[in-house]
């Protein structure tokens, strides 16, 4: 039979532009360390090691996690590191989940780092994403790409800017009860019209910040819950799925995919939900921490993951449907709008929608939480991913 799979304990820091009290090791054994000092455990009780990491081109350092061994407790120990783009921290999420659950270890420690801020314009390294023949000349980057992506889709469900913009206040809001958040603060969507357009209809405020920092995470199997924690959140779901590296090729609709409304995350949260027995997700679901880098991203996937039709999220946003006490909480910690440590972006949305059934969220925890979603993104959409988290084990377990 399949192991159960539950959190055992968590930790992220603070996340800001820069942490040049630490190094980049030092902030990786934070992160580890917290996961113990919260789950009550020591690095004795760790059985294996997923190491969460992005490119290392933003800090210029090849290879950081064979760097970190040592200081996250690692040497003598099976260590493996994923790296799907931003989705990263998703894809870690699932790695570690597959080695309990096959019963291959008893106990997985997720940790990673990031710190973006050490290079000048991380954007250069981003760039390298694309075709260097059909796709450069244009010229695409993660911003313009998105940029096009969003005007599609604003056109094709009459969307506009202020629609955008009121989803920013809401997280900017809510991240002012998140000690973790980087950007925060009570905001207008006159001010974030004022912004300074960086790609239409991008402003400043639309885009998410360059964030450092670390997270981790401690998972294991009902022995090891039983030991270390009182009251865990079970991973009752996973689903993944990846894209062409053509955008291209992702332009026109298929049957499958499409570019612009996102519908391979319906192909990603439909297996998630089916493992989790998520019939009902506006009914089930109490939070969901979507990965939205920029403020058009979070919504779109709520469509595709059967909370709301298509086109009609950021209706809903105006009549305060995602906020703390609406239909279902939408990124209570501010989501990826407001941090952004690309390499641990996926893995604070898990880390935040863990503690919500676990009830350690702090100043924004939302009650009675049984259910919450984590979504992850990564290249340009091109890999996606969904994790359910719950406060029962599933029945099929």
């Amino acid at each position: 039979m399949p192991e159960v799979v539950a959190v055992l304990g968590t930790y992220q820091s603070q996340f800001k532009l820069r942490h040049p009290e630490l190094t980049f090791v030092e902030q990786a054994q934070h992160a580890a360390f917290g996961a113990l000092q919260a789950a009550g455990m020591t690095p004795d009780d760790i059985d294996a090691i997923v190491f969460s990491l992005a490119p290392t081109a933003f800090m210029g350092v090849a290879d950081a996690d064979r760097w970190s061994i040592d200081h996250i407790f690692g040497a003598g120990k099976p260590m493996m590191r994923v790296h799907t783009g931003g989705a990263t921290g998703g894809s870690v999420v699932h790695a570690a989940h597959a080695l309990v659950r096959s019963g291959m270890f008893r106990t997985v420690m997720i940790v990673g780092a990031e710190r973006i801020s050490e290079t000048p314009d991380a954007q250069k390294v981003l760039n390298q994403i694309f075709d260097p023949f059909y796709e450069k000349e244009m010229p695409l980057q993660t911003i313009t790409t998105v940029a096009l992506m969003a005007n599609a889709y604003m056109q094709r469900h009459a969307i506009t800017q202020e629609h955008l913009a009121h989803l920013v206040v809401r997280q900017r809001r809510s991240a002012m009860n998140n000690p973790h958040a980087h950007l925060k603060g009570n905001i207008t969507i006159a001010d974030v019209m004022a912004s300074p357009m960086i790609s239409y209809p991008f402003k400043r405020f639309d885009c998410c910040p360059r964030s450092s920092g670390s997270a981790a995470m401690i998972v294991g199997n009902l022995d090891s819950v039983r030991e270390h924690q009182s009251k865990p959140a079970f991973i009752n779901g996973v689903g993944s799925v990846s894209d062409s590296n053509w955008i291209g090729d992702r332009i026109v609709p298929t049957a499958h995919a499409d570019f612009i409304d996102w519908k391979l995350m319906a192909l990603a949260g439909r297996e998630c939900f089916r493992r989790a027995g998520i019939t009902d997700p506006i009914n089930q679901i109490q939070v969901a921490e979507v990965y939205d880098a920029f403020s058009i991203q979070g919504l779109i996937q709520l469509e595709q993951l059967g909370f709301c039709s298509s086109g009609t999220a950021f209706r809903l946003e105006c009549d305060d449907a995602w906020d703390i006490d609406g239909m279902v909480a939408v990124c209570p910690s501010g989501g990826t709008l407001c941090s952004n440590p690309i390499a641990v972006s996926g893995l604070v949305r898990a880390i935040e929608a863990a503690n919500q059934v676990m009830g350690t969220a702090g100043g924004h925890q939302i009650p009675n939480v049984r259910n919450a979603v984590a979504t992850a993104v990564g290249g340009i959409a091109q890999f996606l991913s969904c994790t359910v988290f719950g406060a029962d084990i599933m029945k099929e377990h």
